[in-house]
């Protein structure tokens, strides 16, 4: 069996009730649920909470809530393998065998049908034994960056590339916080997502934008709105 697992918690603080806000004319986790069922590849989509209204609100899309998230995997400390390893268990112990998980953020509008098959087919052709998982490239070059002390000084954190020039140095690649698919038995080792056993499916930057904050959803639904006029997203 293949599944997605959107975990979507309650209880978010910088942005009050983010996952079923409203984003450019639907809740958030929608664009998700319907990414991870237009894609044709999922036998169950499973979105793994804690909240009564955001799973009445996948229900309404199409999505599972067979079980309700304990509250030691709801809290602001808790990370997504741990929460991902639950769903699993929950599936293998009352469903049925699991082979492919992909666990899907409920807030990634941007994400697409087609990066969800390409790297689905790099899991299946590639022999992973870690994750494939949406990547971005940084938008400047990280060997460069600086850090500002309390009373606003600046230091470099490699000052030997100070006079380097831009395309000499590395280029560095960032979560693009979408999906991550993976073996059930990945999710249930623990195995870290950024790995050796790992591949990265980048994604252009202009198809990525974190939503943590105010100023986050406001870019993003700027970009989201720029881009399905421009015919570039689902």
């Amino acid at each position: 069996m293949k599944i997605a697992i959107i975990p979507a918690r309650g209880g978010s603080k910088r942005i009050p009730g983010k996952n079923i806000r409203n984003f450019c004319g639907k809740p958030l986790i929608a664009y998700s649920i319907e990414a991870a069922k237009k894609c044709g590849l999922f036998d169950r989509i499973i979105v793994s909470t804690d909240d009564e209204e955001i799973r009445n609100v996948a229900n309404s899309f199409g999505a599972e809530t067979p079980f309700d998230r304990p509250s030691t995997l709801a809290d602001d400390h808790a990370t997504t393998v741990p929460v991902i390893r639950h769903a699993v268990s929950w599936v293998q112990d009352n469903i049925g065998p699991v082979e492919q998980v992909c666990c899907i953020y409920a807030t990634a509008p941007f994400i697409q049908v087609s990066a969800l098959r390409e790297a689905h087919n790099l899991l299946m052709n590639k022999s992973v034994t870690g994750y494939v998982f949406s990547a971005t490239t940084f938008p400047f070059p990280i060997q460069r960056a600086f850090k500002v002390s309390q009373d606003g000084f600046v230091e470099m954190f490699e000052p030997a590339n100070y006079n380097t020039r831009s395309q000499d140095l590395e280029e560095a690649y960032q979560d693009a916080g979408q999906f991550y698919w993976g073996s059930a038995e990945a999710y249930r080792s623990d195995k870290i997502f950024f790995s050796h056993d790992s591949i990265a499916h980048v994604l252009p930057r202009h198809m990525v934008q974190d939503i943590d904050t105010p100023e986050d959803w406001k870019r993003a639904e700027l970009m989201y709105e720029a881009l399905r006029k421009n015919g570039d997203i689902n």
